[in-house]
């Protein structure tokens, strides 16, 4: 059941710069709580965009330097796209699930279902290239190896500093089946429940639920993407304070639904 405050307050911390490889966004993130005046509280959980995570852990990778498959050279014209982006997008990919022109859906490593295996090359510095040659876009931005546990070493740092325990999640932008549009999703938990089962709660008239569970990750996620924009507005942090119901150590494996139980693969 939910608990404790009915008003949730959600901030974009605005003093955070630039992320380089290696940089600690831990640290980071409490020298930019401080120069906003704002002090963390229990209950608190802080929201990151994947782009300064992959960011910070090197996850960017040259074009130039890629050498694509004979699968990938194929793939790519089927897909009309760069044979070398795709032999990428391969590598980080388990499954290819959909192919159109223009289109490549995959299951990615881990486990997530969704177009080009996260690959991206919006707000990805292109190495200080001559404006006219932007457009080539050779440095593009993989997503993190493993988000959970990047999640658990920015939650340490947190509450080693602070001492309060501060749950953090990493989010991305995805499409969906069905539904026009991009939302955040959640791709990696240290701290909060992926998904909430509220099977046999009661509803309002006291009748047990039979089939609810709530993607709870997922729409923590939607919200914190609402401030974070998807362009230039530079907001990759967002702090929540007044999220319902209680804590777990949940992972975003639990939002995946197990591919025998999945109808539409």
């Amino acid at each position: 059941m939910p608990t404790g405050s009915t008003q949730l307050s959600i901030l974009a911390l605005s003093h955070i710069p630039m992320i380089n490889r290696g940089d600690d966004l831990g640290n980071i993130i409490l020298d930019g709580l401080i120069a906003d005046g704002f002090q963390l509280e229990a209950g608190d959980v802080i929201i990151l965009a994947q782009k300064i995570v992959s960011k910070a852990e090197g996850r960017v990778v040259d074009l130039t330097t890629v050498t694509p498959s004979p699968k990938a050279v194929e793939l790519a014209h089927t897909v009309d796209k760069d044979p070398r982006l795709v032999e990428l997008i391969l590598r980080e990919s388990s499954e290819v699930v959909r192919t159109r022109k223009g289109v490549l859906i995959v299951a990615h490593k881990l486990g997530f279902i969704l177009a080009n295996a996260g690959i991206d090359h919006s707000n990805v510095d292109q190495g200080g290239k001559d404006k006219e040659d932007m457009n080539q876009e050779e440095n593009i931005l993989l997503l993190p190896e493993d988000p959970d546990t990047s999640c658990q070493k920015i939650r340490d740092t947190l509450t080693t500093a602070t001492g309060i325990d501060i749950p953090v999640m990493i989010i991305d932008s995805i499409g969906r089946a069905w539904r026009n549009g991009t939302v955040g999703i959640s791709i990696g938990i240290s701290g909060l429940p992926g998904v909430i089962d509220l099977r046999g709660e009661p509803d309002l008239a006291g009748t047990p639920l039979q089939t609810s569970e709530l993607g709870y990750a997922d729409e923590v996620a939607a919200a914190a993407s609402l401030m974070m924009g998807q362009g230039n507005e530079g907001c990759p942090v967002i702090v929540m304070r007044g999220l319902p119901y209680g804590r777990r150590n949940g992972h975003a494996s639990e939002l995946i639904r197990p591919r025998e139980m999945d109808l539409f693969r």
